[in-house]
């Protein structure tokens, strides 16, 4: 049972309407980044390692390698930075979270890619 307080911010969030995506799979995530008085897009694409939560508190981690570096980032799913997402992959892992992907370097930390058949 969630507190009224928790209620009341609940209902005050509006949550955009995003693509289903799960852990394993490749995302471009574009969000907003305010510098002063100006606006600018940012893309942050990597491996969702888990979703966390339910409606509107959810969350999911994103990680994605960048000058050698393990680069994690964390995104409330109710942001309203974010301006889209967009699947660029889909993984096919046995895990909700991929964790184990941190310790893993080039060949081995790769995911095996579902790949959709072509109906005719």
């Amino acid at each position: 049972m969630k507190s009224p307080l928790i209620q009341f911010v609940e209902n005050q969030v509006e949550v955009k309407e995003f693509p289903q995506f799960k852990s394993g799979d490749t995302i471009t995530v574009t969000y907003k980044i305010i510098e002063g008085n100006k606006e600018r897009l940012q893309k942050f694409q990597g491996v969702v390692l888990q979703r966390s939560g339910e409606g509107k508190i959810a969350t999911f981690t994103v990680r994605k390698i960048s000058n050698n570096v393990g680069v994690e980032r964390i995104f409330p799913i109710a942001d309203p930075m974010i301006e889209s997402i967009e699947i660029n992959k889909i993984g096919s892992v046995r895990r909700a979270r991929i964790f184990y992907i941190r310790g893993l370097r080039g060949k081995k930390a790769r995911i095996k890619e579902v790949i959709k058949k072509k109906e005719n």
